[in-house]
């Protein structure tokens, strides 16, 4: 791979939530997996985190961190699928 989108200024934080962390936010949110935002697995950011990582499984969340002008962060919540 030649370009890390990761480390690009514009990509928010991305970091791979393991299994338990998942469903805890989950049940701290009282969503289902499925009605959280999708992200591809061909994704450059998922492609990244499987490097990082290892192979992402769908079904698996990703914690998105951006900056806010108005709230300091804010934080979204995206499943992994597979298409």
């Amino acid at each position: 791979m030649r370009f890390n989108v990761l480390e690009h200024r514009l990509v928010p934080e991305h970091h791979l939530l393991t299994a338990e962390e998942g469903d805890r936010i989950l049940k701290e949110l009282g969503v289902g997996r499925e009605q959280l935002p999708k992200i591809l697995r061909s994704d450059r950011v998922v492609q990244i985190l499987e490097m990082i990582h290892g192979p992402i499984a769908p079904g698996r969340i990703i914690k998105v961190v951006r900056e806010s002008l108005t709230a300091g962060y804010a934080v979204a919540y995206r499943m992994v699928r597979e298409r």
